[in-house]
């Protein structure tokens, strides 16, 4: 199995991890095993315990994509969902030594090595006030600290408004973070991350607070403590300010990169996986993006696009290309349905249908000179909770349409991708899955 078709079936699938046997490793039967919380009292980095549980962490909950271990897959990071329903079925399974190394296997047959990426040294300290630093930031892929400078949402307290696919107040629940993080906790724990651990860039988004800048005083601050301490690019993530005089005051605070999230791009998907958010318009997001493109440049502008939502796969494709016009960087990943969330139970889009998408998308963005590795800090540029920068560089990608075009299939690449997703909808992978209700599973959501 090729690298991008494995990173995709993973990636929508899972993986269920277990420790091989003493002697053997990836050989063998062997006893599931579980990550330790990166907000533990005693850093499994640190105290150099034994076992797999000693040398790697994943995440659970929290803002943005979440439920994964970060990994090395044949020279890839990779973020695999491991703490989701439909991991635990998983058919791919991977056997973990105590180093943890190991082998992804699916039906018995050997597909890959795969490397954990260890725990962080910088997770054995705590700020100056006591706060254990995994608690203000965490390490992300294999060299991305990041962090929700505010884990508190309206959207999320009001389950009537809530994004359906968002867990931004379990970890908080589960005391694995604080409130609000300050820009002098931020710039110290930057520091010792990228002394300690070779952290390149930073990543920082943010709850919606109620407050019309919806966040960016908070995370211009918040990159402004980060800059003073350590010379790190960083992304800031938030939803489109109502005065886009704030991208300028952000990119003069240190901000280089900005993410501001569509995640579903039709109507009727948005209204129903994500009803408060939902209520600032797809029009006033391509406002603020071609705002913030003047301000931070071509290429250092992205925004999240969840395929398994309900969008239509056309849909899509369109509005990745009226983005990439644009100058954006549309960063397409899989659903996870997270433990919890009113989305827990929906299905995850296909490996086929991702590797689809990719196909045509990524072309588009070399074609218009926006790739991941030219992106200063963020989502985007880390890449690991997608397969989209594996494409970039593949095939002949047509021009990008104009800003209003409708999706049609304009070069050889995209016709690859469109054959590809024609033959998913034969096969019953891409057929329109109704938009979740708002309202589905909102007592299990309560309970978190």
């Amino acid at each position: 199995m090729d690298t991008q078709t494995l990173i995709t079936e993973l990636q929508s699938f899972g993986l269920r991890l277990t420790e091989a046997p003493e002697g053997a490793p990836g050989a063998g039967a062997a006893a599931p095993v579980e990550p330790t919380s990166p907000a533990s009292p005693t850093s499994p980095a640190s105290e150099g315990g034994e076992g797999p549980r000693a040398a790697w962490t994943s995440r659970r909950g929290g803002a943005g994509p979440t439920q994964h271990v970060a990994a090395t897959l044949r020279g890839a990071t990779v973020m695999i969902p491991i703490h989701t329903d439909q991991a635990a079925a998983s058919p791919f399974v991977a056997r973990i030594g105590r180093d943890g190394a190991g082998t992804v296997e699916r039906d018995g047959r050997e597909l890959a090595p795969i490397a954990l990426v260890k725990a962080p040294r910088f997770y054995a300290l705590s700020t100056k006030d006591g706060i254990p630093y995994p608690k203000i930031a965490l390490l992300h892929g294999a060299d991305v600290l990041a962090s929700t400078v505010l884990q508190t949402c309206i959207r999320y307290t009001e389950r009537d408004k809530a994004c359906t696919f968002c867990a931004i107040g379990q970890s908080l629940a589960a005391g694995r973070t604080t409130a609000k993080k300050t820009p002098e906790q931020l710039g110290e724990v930057a520091e010792a991350a990228a002394r300690l651990d070779g952290v390149r860039h930073v990543t920082l988004t943010t709850g919606t607070p109620r407050s019309p800048d919806r966040g960016a005083a908070h995370l211009a601050d918040c990159a402004r403590g980060i800059k003073a301490r350590v010379d790190l690019p960083v992304q800031a993530q938030c939803e489109p300010p109502d005065d886009f005089a704030w991208f300028e005051r952000m990119r003069a605070a240190g901000v280089d990169s900005l993410g501001m999230h569509l995640e579903a791009v039709e109507d009727e998907v948005r209204a129903a996986a994500m009803p408060g958010k939902a209520e600032v318009s797809v029009a006033r997001y391509f406002e603020a993006f071609e705002a913030a493109v003047r301000v931070f440049g071509r290429g250092q502008v992205s925004t999240y696009l969840i395929a398994g939502l309900g969008d239509a796969p056309s849909s899509l494709l369109d509005a990745s290309e009226r983005l990439i016009a644009m100058g954006v960087y549309p960063f397409l990943v899989p659903l996870v349905p997270i433990p919890g969330t009113p989305a827990a139970d929906r299905a995850p889009p296909s490996g086929e249908l991702m590797r689809a998408l990719y196909a045509h998308i990524g072309p588009l963005l070399a074609r218009a000179g926006l790739r991941s590795n030219d992106v200063k800090a963020g989502c985007a540029r880390c890449g690991a909770c997608s397969g989209l920068s594996g494409f970039e560089a593949e095939g002949r990608a047509a021009a990008p349409p104009d800003a209003g075009a409708a999706w049609t299939p304009t070069s050889e690449s995209s016709d690859d991708a469109s054959v590809q997703l024609r033959a998913c909808a034969d096969a019953g992978h891409v057929s329109r899955v109704p938009p979740l209700a708002p309202g589905h599973l909102l007592r299990r959501a309560r309970a978190v």
